[in-house]
């Protein structure tokens, strides 16, 4: 029984994304809410310009409409109504912080589109409510009890106390702007976003999560929808709006199921993206202009080395399902 609510969740989140391009991509035409690219990016990025951005309003959408039709039918069915308080503040929380993430991305492509500023808000800005963002739902999960232990490969469940709470504070920030840091490229943030929710859907099967399971799948539904529309060549990006919204449903995910620490496994792109951007403006500050990679994020190193879009995608892609696998199975030898 459980199985029909997971699969109804990854339908309707599929279907609400997909059908809602249909309506939503010609109507971003009609108001102009077209991508400016970046005169630092790849020549050939040129022809994107104007490509509706936004798009991620589909995903949100599809999403929220499936946990919340499907969420509270598993539990009415499945009288798991005494689990059902401290779960629900995970789902229910992570969904409304990743929406607030969706939002502080909607103020930013807002302005990049309406306000014609291509960088939007400032890092000061941006950081400042995406600490707000994180810090509400973390003060959620503690009104609702629960606490600060987390499960350690190896090592069993350790009680962090505050340092829990600091750590992932600074985590859940960090991981939203990785996660940000992977949509460049058409198709590859939500690739990417797609199998790291399937890995966190295997796992909530592996805990008996089912509530946990459908909102993953509901997430990798709307990833696939979308990707109707942004798989190269891209007929709609999904913004700030979409990356922002997608990094709070990571960490959601990773903290719904109580392994936060294998958001770092499963992430491993979302790492690897905002490392190479790291690296390369410490690098450069460092040697006076000099470089480590040709362009970062490093999605853009590879294709200033002559890879194409969608082999980026599928190689990135594999490197998700390889780690999000080793989570799985972590989990599934006791970690």
């Amino acid at each position: 029984m459980d199985s029909v609510w997971v699969v109804s969740a990854m339908l309707i989140s599929f279907a609400a994304t997909a059908l809602l391009g249909k309506w939503m991509v010609p109507y971003l035409h009609k108001i102009n809410f077209g991508q400016t690219i970046r005169e630092s990016g790849p020549i050939w990025h040129k022809k994107k310009n104007g490509t509706p951005t936004m798009g991620g309003f589909m995903f949100i959408i599809g999403i929220i409409l499936a946990v919340i039709i499907c969420v509270p039918l598993y539990y009415h069915y499945s009288g798991n109504s005494p689990y059902m308080m401290s779960m629900s503040v995970k789902i229910i929380g992570g969904l409304v912080m990743a929406c607030m993430f969706g939002f502080i991305g909607f103020i930013d492509d807002y302005i990049k589109v309406v306000k014609k500023r291509n960088l939007g808000l400032d890092v000061r800005q941006k950081l400042v409510l995406q600490f707000i963002a994180a810090g509400v739902y973390l003060y959620s999960l503690y009104r609702a009890g629960c606490g600060s232990k987390m499960l350690i490969p190896f090592a069993g469940s350790a009680d962090w106390g505050i340092w829990y709470w600091i750590i992932s504070l600074f985590g859940i920030v960090g991981m939203v702007n990785a996660v940000n840091f992977t949509d460049g490229i058409d198709g590859l943030n939500a690739s990417v976003t797609f199998f790291a929710s399937l890995a966190f859907f295997a796992i909530s099967g592996l805990m008996h999560l089912t509530a946990v399971g459908i909102f993953a799948a509901a997430a990798a539904g709307g990833c696939l929808g979308f990707l109707i529309w942004n798989f190269n060549p891209a007929k709609v990006f999904m913004g700030d709006t979409g990356s922002l919204f997608l990094g709070g449903v990571v960490c959601a995910l990773g903290f719904a199921l109580n392994v936060p620490i294998l958001i770092l496994l499963i992430g491993i792109i979302y790492i690897i993206e905002i490392l190479s951007v790291v690296l390369q403006v410490s690098y450069f500050k460092a040697t006076h202009g000099k470089r480590l990679f040709k362009m970062t994020p490093i999605h853009h190193h590879f294709e200033m080395c002559g890879w194409s879009e969608i082999k980026i995608c599928v190689v990135f892609s594999i490197v998700t399902i390889i780690c999000g696998t080793g989570a799985v199975l972590l989990v599934a030898f006791g970690l």
